[in-house]
């Protein structure tokens, strides 16, 4: 899917990544389940391009329904695969901590469980390599994104600001669909570690100038930062 000119997105409001695209190639932000691959390779065919123009896959953090296929992509075709290094281990699938359910629904539960036992998510492969960053770098790939620290879902989480295609990727930093409630708008996203921390470093998005905030679920955001933020917190 296309969201603008330079920004697209694969998956949909369930599990979504996303592709930034500039004159030095393609940008790869999460890599979804990994039988999402077929959506990548028709995305790719649909912009004229191929799985050698991606440089890079940037993680916003390590949890299995964001690596789907990276490690087909590092393995396959020698695309490096980059995270936060507190997110490193997670990514390798060397554990997590078990986070509760909280509030959920049968049906929209039942939806995203469904959907992600089809496209693999009970097989993703973890990564065996992975490169690292830190918060506050700008990172040497298209788009050159910088990395904003969102400590709480996981302790390397990040969301990553692509100044030229005025958009920022939040992964699991926030949601804008539920996936176990199926409720819309911005809300915490479930199965975060630090609940109380994911809110603080909300902060940390504050006044930035861009036209699309991108989750891992839920739809693109258009309204802004700063209302987004207002709307997490008169929910949560």
């Amino acid at each position: 899917m296309r969201i603008a000119d330079g920004l697209h997105r694969i998956g949909n409001e369930i599990v979504a990544c996303y592709l930034v695209e500039d004159t030095s190639g393609l940008t790869l932000v999460d890599a979804g389940l990994p039988g999402q691959w077929r959506e990548l390779a028709a995305e790719l065919d649909a912009m004229g391009r191929e799985v050698s123009d991606i440089r890079a896959v940037v993680l916003t953090h390590g949890d299995e329904d964001h690596i789907g296929f990276a490690e087909r992509l590092r393995r396959d075709h020698d695309i490096p695969v980059l995270v936060h290094t507190a997110d490193a281990g997670r990514a390798r699938g060397e554990g997590k901590p078990s986070t509760p359910w909280g509030s959920w629904r049968l049906g929209p539960a039942l939806r995203f469980l469904g959907y992600a036992a089809r496209r693999g998510g009970l097989r993703t492969a973890p990564l065996t390599e992975v490169a690292t960053f830190e918060a506050g770098e700008v990172l040497d790939a298209p788009g050159a994104p910088r990395v904003i620290g969102m400590p709480g879902h996981s302790p390397g989480s990040v969301a990553l600001h692509f100044p030229r295609a005025r958009a920022v990727m939040v992964g699991d930093a926030l949601t804008t669909r539920h996936v176990l409630t199926g409720a819309e708008g911005p809300a915490p996203a479930p199965f975060t570690d630090a609940p109380a921390q994911a809110a603080s470093s909300l902060d940390a998005l504050a006044g930035l100038d861009v036209n699309w905030v991108l989750p891992g679920h839920g739809a693109p955001w258009r309204s802004g930062v700063d209302e987004l933020i207002r709307r997490y917190r008169a929910g949560s």
